[in-house]
């Protein structure tokens, strides 16, 4: 007797929930709202962004101060709370920087009504890129975000900032156009100066985004994809944190 009340009850409670749920999970299915991540809710884009590590410790931007534009004394603590897209450049390279410089403006333009937004551009020339010399450069390429600072200052600084901070080449090189070497690559960095980057199909951060190629060209000569795009998403998923 007491299998048989068993049995009852499990069948009611069968019963009880093919009443409550299955009707809403046809409907669903007639909405077409059921995915194929749907027991968990996943997807790709909703990915949070990894941290860099460097021996075991999560990669921070090191404290930097140099002049910008407008001749006004810029830190990375002007950059606290915001997240932002780090370059090194020149106002003189006649080869990459014209590209990377552009595809920032198209960020700046999407994310322009974003207070939380910014980008560090810092130069590879301090010499000759004054803040005259950058205010123009800004000028010429429609970069007027007041987050978006164009900075100069002591050399060695700089390359160091560049070449051991950000882990990001640059080099003086004479015997190149322009005369100098730099990667072209563009770091982002969280609200609270962390390096963050989405990860590969390898699950390997990819670390920093291309910087050289448009979203409209696609792909370079060595078949490298254009990595604007994915970069405005991340910025995206940086702000919603």
């Amino acid at each position: 007797m007491k299998n048989k009340y068993s049995y009852i009850l499990i069948s009611l409670i069968i019963l009880i929930f093919g009443i409550i749920f299955i009707p809403r999970i046809i409907d669903r299915i007639v909405a077409g709202n059921v995915t194929e991540h749907d027991r968990i809710n996943l997807s790709e884009d909703d990915e949070t962004l990894g941290f860099i590590y460097l021996n075991n410790e999560k990669r921070k931007v090191p404290p930097f101060a140099f002049l910008d534009q407008d001749s006004l004394l810029i830190s990375n603590k002007d950059y606290k709370g915001k997240v932002y897209v780090v370059e090194f450049f020149f106002t003189t390279c006649p080869t990459i920087c014209p590209v990377m410089n552009t595809n920032l403006v198209e960020i700046q333009e999407e994310f322009r009504d974003f207070d939380g937004f910014g980008v560090a551009s810092f130069t590879i020339n301090p010499e000759y890129d004054t803040p005259r010399v950058l205010k123009e450069y800004a000028e010429k390429y429609g970069i007027n975000d007041m987050d978006w600072h164009l900075m100069t200052g002591d050399r060695q600084e700089i390359y160091d900032l560049a070449n051991i901070g950000f882990n990001i080449f640059a080099a003086e090189a004479p015997g190149v156009p322009g005369g100098f070497e730099h990667s072209g690559l563009f770091a982002l960095v969280d609200k609270n100066g962390y390096l963050r980057s989405r990860s590969d199909e390898f699950g390997n951060p990819i670390i920093y985004y291309r910087g050289t190629i448009s979203e409209s060209r696609g792909e370079n000569e060595e078949g490298e994809k254009q990595q604007i795009t994915i970069l405005k998403e991340d910025i995206r998923k940086l702000l919603n944190e």
